[in-house]
């Protein structure tokens, strides 16, 4: 796929960034909803011990709905796998503190139990050592317990050296667009790790949902930047570093 030509890569990126002050001044005047006040997530990636994935997967579908039970703070909580042996854990919270409540609470205290038993590694070297807490920048939220979501996408992306905050102010004006173009997006969220790392996490209705969401006016704004922004550029920074998740389970608020 050739990357678009210089014209129309300034172009597009002054259009997603307009974006940036409108995106947040709609979560300003929102901010009655529990989605309006999404400002923190948590990632956790992790292996099934041979043998233990089918155990591993109902563990996790059994979790949602403990969630959904006893933490009013978790606004979002998916469990993911990517494949056969591969799983994952991403969760949204208003603030720090409902991320402490769900990390005291029962069922991280279930997956501790369980975890030398289902987990590669256990818990302090397969859980534990994997966690990434990033802040949220910006999102598009689902309906109210909106429950439909059956594939996720995570992306990395690493910012070129002094462009740490141009690629913030790209994915932060976004939000607003998703919402307006992309229907079948349910939940997208662009996220800073640190203050050179950024990363999208988004789930759709399906696969035809991801389809659109790759053909749309954001991913084309990424296109269009990635080699002025991004270490790798496109194919390198972009592609490489999508990993794609079937929603095997899910809370929502």
């Amino acid at each position: 796929m050739k990357l678009f030509n210089t014209s129309k890569r300034i172009c597009v990126y002054t259009f997603v960034v307009t974006f940036t002050f409108a995106n947040a001044a709609l979560s300003q005047t929102n901010n009655t909803t529990s989605e309006s006040v999404m400002k923190e997530a948590t990632y956790i990636p992790f292996k099934a011990n041979q043998g233990q994935e089918d155990s591993l997967a109902q563990f996790l579908r059994d979790g949602a709905k403990l969630v959904e039970k006893t933490e009013p703070d978790t606004l979002y909580w998916y469990a993911l796998r990517k494949n056969h042996g591969s799983y994952g854990i991403f969760d949204f919270f208003s603030s720090s503190d409902g991320r402490d409540a769900h990390f005291a609470g029962q069922v991280a205290a279930a997956l501790n139990e369980n975890a030398s038993t289902l987990v590669l590694d256990g818990w302090d070297a397969g859980i534990v050592a994997n966690i990434v807490n990033p802040s949220v920048l910006s999102f598009k939220a689902p309906e109210l317990n909106d429950t439909r979501a059956t594939t996720a996408t995570y992306i990395v992306l690493n910012a070129q050296v002094g462009k740490e905050q141009a690629l913030e102010d790209l994915l932060t004006g976004a939000a607003q667009i998703i919402d307006q173009t992309e229907p079948e997006t349910l939940l997208w969220t662009a996220l800073k790790l640190n203050e050179t790392t950024f990363a999208i996490f988004d789930t759709f209705v399906d696969e035809s949902g991801r389809e659109a969401h790759f053909a749309g006016k954001v991913a084309g704004a990424l296109h269009a930047n990635a080699d002025v922004l991004i270490v790798g550029g496109w194919e390198g920074g972009v592609l490489s570093n999508i990993h794609n998740f079937d929603v095997i389970a899910q809370a929502a608020r």
